[in-house]
């Protein structure tokens, strides 16, 4: 049956696939890569988060909260059920995101869910992060459960994406918040607020990798980490950041403002 089958259709070709948002592996450009960063669960108290990491460094949160009903509605063919004729703002993907595009959901998943090129500056590539009408997207945003850890007089904001296996944001900072892993994975890299990391604002974090990443790794303390779904990092404030998809990836962020 299987001989027919391939007869018919053709050669099958395997794919990593989370939620429907499906990755071929020889498009999976890095390796997770280390963690040098503290994993915690749920047994983390908020009195503990104040002690150890909400002004002086990262930490990933595993299974912080129960998102299961957040990732089946953020699958592929839900999503774009649901939201395909939604209009998404992209940002360029260089460190300042000045330029923006808008279009449909559904044109977006056909057109620029693709492996990053190596090649293309940050200012031509563009991505679904942010910048999105939250009242046309609240039905969605409300079914997300947020980390239950907060600091004082913070509100917490979100920003949601879908983004190509590659594909990332370079070295930025601003204020302190969450990002947690709904399909895919994302690598993280981190530095302190006073040790800016060598690398260039139009270079996407694929070329930074791999141009730049091992000197930057011997010059400095340099955080990193690949979160999977389920996984939350935290990031302080002014911490600089920057991330990689492994996968083609949803991912949603808290900023704490």
């Amino acid at each position: 049956l299987l001989t027919l089958i391939l007869e018919c259709f053709g050669t099958l070709k395997p794919t990593i696939s989370n939620g429907g948002w499906d990755t071929y592996p020889e498009d999976v450009m890095t390796s997770p890569g280390p963690c040098n960063i503290p994993i915690r669960d749920s047994t983390l108290s908020h009195q503990e988060f104040m002690d150890l990491y909400a002004h002086s460094q990262p930490f990933v949160i595993r299974d912080g909260a129960n998102n299961d009903l957040f990732r089946a509605l953020t699958g592929k063919e839900h999503l774009i059920y649901s939201y395909g004729d939604s209009i998404v703002r992209l940002s360029s993907a260089n460190s300042y995101s000045y330029e923006k595009r808008d279009m449909k959901f559904r044109e977006y998943c056909k057109n620029y869910l693709f492996p990053q090129n190596r090649n293309t500056l940050g200012n031509e590539t563009f991505y679904m992060f942010g910048d999105n009408d939250n009242e046309e997207w609240g039905d969605l945003l409300s079914e997300y459960r947020i980390p239950s850890y907060n600091l004082p007089k913070h509100s917490p904001a979100l920003s949601f994406g879908v983004a190509g296996p590659g594909s990332g944001v370079p070295f930025h900072f601003h204020g302190p918040g969450f990002a947690e892993a709904i399909h895919g994975r994302k690598r993280w890299f981190l530095t302190k607020p006073d040790d800016r990391p060598t690398f260039h604002p139009n270079k996407t974090t694929l070329q930074w990798y791999f141009e730049d990443y091992p000197t930057v790794k011997k010059e400095m303390e340099l955080y990193e980490c690949t979160i999977r779904p389920g996984e939350a990092i935290y990031f302080p404030d002014k911490w600089w950041h920057a991330t990689l998809n492994l996968d083609t990836s949803v991912f949603i962020s808290t900023f704490l403002s």
